[in-house]
This record gives structure tokens, C-alpha cells and sequence, in this order.
């Protein structure tokens, strides 16, 4: 699979519930997401046409709308033949806490005994699953995503043909984490990190299963806490 890169692309900015930690939220990209979601598919055509490279026909997308949305974007300027979506590109996932508040979720916890307080910044925790039904860690999250990832790029590899990019539309933590699960970030780096809207960052797989970072560019995490997408 060695050669084959995966271009990386964090939705555009979307109508978000204020102070809701989880990203599972149906609701669909702003005018601005709409815009961002256009310069990053013109961004990507340059690089790929800069490089000499060929798209792999069919891009992947989260299920949440805002990720199809943007996907279209990219299919649309970039001339592919459709977009497929996956439960398993989707961010971290809260369980049955999924699009409550932060102070909804830490009084649910507060309110059953069988669960302990959670850590002090448990949204960026790497580790840290909520002991909810459903729940995921970040860590968790990537992984499911790497998984995915890899899966498709070997797809790729065994169709021979001449594609040797595959674009995978999804969200910023967990895409950042995949990239640590797939040998191309340290886990110190990923909460340092972001991606911009619509913005893709491309990574090669070696010959040794792991990858690299190759083109795009990472955004500079702000100080503010949490994960969130």
C-alpha cells in the first residue's frame, strides 16, 4: 500500500448548539462552512494536479450532514463520481449524553452514584470515556477511524489502478487522532493541533504500514479546552 496518500478534510463550519461537547449534531454547514469547503477542494485539486496525482473516484464522508455537505463540495470541484457515507467516520462519540450541555452531562454523573466525578478537562482527555451507554474516548474514536482509513486505502491499492489519492470527509479530532494511530502524529502533538475547515491535510502510507504527513497544512490548536469538533 505503500505510495497511496489519504487526504484528510474537517467539515466546514456548521449551526452548532452552544456549549454541547458532542459533535453528533444534525445540522448543516453555515454560508461560511460553505465557502471554506470550496477554496479547500480548489486547494486539494492544486496540489493533487502540482504533484501529478489522480483521485480515487468515490469519497468517503461521515454520516453527519455537515460532512456529506462539504463532501458534495469536493466531489463537485473535483470531478468525483460520488460520495459514500460511513458511521464509522464520525467524531467521538457521547453515547446516550450526546447533545446535552456540558453542565447537563456532569450533573447527569453527579446525580447516579455508581459514577465518580469526572477528570477536571475530561473533553480533552485522551483516554477518558464517559460511563454512559454508547460512549467512546478520543483514543477510541481514532482508532475507529484509522481503522477505516486503512481498510480503504488497501481497497485502493488492490484495484491497480492509477488513483493514488482517496479523500475521506469527517472531523477534526478524530482524524487527528487516526493520524496517530497510523504512526504520522505523536499522541503530545494532537491535542496541540487542529484542522481548518474544508482544509484538506494529506498523508502518504510507507512501506512499513505506517504514514507520513505530505501536503496541507495542521492548524495551531487555541487555548481553549476541550476536543471538540
Amino acid at each position: 500500500m505503500s505510495g497511496y496518500i489519504a487526504a484528510l478534510v474537517r467539515h466546514g463550519d456548521y449551526h452548532q448548539l452552544a456549549d454541547v461537547p458532542s459533535a453528533w449534531q444534525p445540522f448543516p454547514l453555515t454560508d461560511e462552512g460553505r465557502r471554506q469547503a470550496h477554496a479547500g477542494a480548489a486547494e486539494l485539486m492544486q496540489i493533487i494536479t502540482a504533484q501529478g496525482w489522480s483521485m480515487y473516484p468515490d469519497i468517503d464522508s461521515s454520516n453527519m450532514l455537515r460532512a456529506w455537505q462539504t463532501a458534495q463540495v469536493f466531489a463537485g470541484v473535483c470531478g468525483a463520481k460520488s460520495v459514500v457515507c460511513f458511521d464509522s467516520l464520525a467524531e467521538r462519540g457521547l453515547g446516550c449524553a450526546a447533545n446535552l450541555t456540558l453542565a447537563q452531562i456532569e450533573k447527569v454523573l453527579h446525580d447516579d452514584p455508581r459514577y465518580p466525578p469526572p477528570p477536571a478537562n475530561w473533553k480533552a482527555d485522551h483516554h477518558y470515556r464517559l460511563p454512559l451507554q454508547g460512549a467512546e474516548s478520543l483514543i477510541e474514536a481514532g482508532r475507529r477511524v484509522a481503522a477505516h482509513i486503512e481498510r480503504r486505502m488497501a481497497d485502493l491499492a488492490h484495484d491497480g489502478g492509477s488513483a493514488r489519492v482517496a479523500v475521506f470527509v469527517g472531523h477534526g479530532a478524530a482524524f487527528r487522532y487516526a493520524a496517530f494511530h497510523l504512526g504520522a502524529l505523536q499522541l503530545d502533538r494532537v491535542a496541540a493541533l487542529s484542522m481548518h475547515h474544508g482544509r484538506p491535510v494529506l498523508l502518504e502510507s510507507s512501506a512499513d504500514g505506517r504514514w507520513r504527513h505530505v501536503a496541507g497544512e495542521w492548524k495551531l490548536r487555541s487555548t481553549e479546552g476541550g476536543q471538540r469538533d
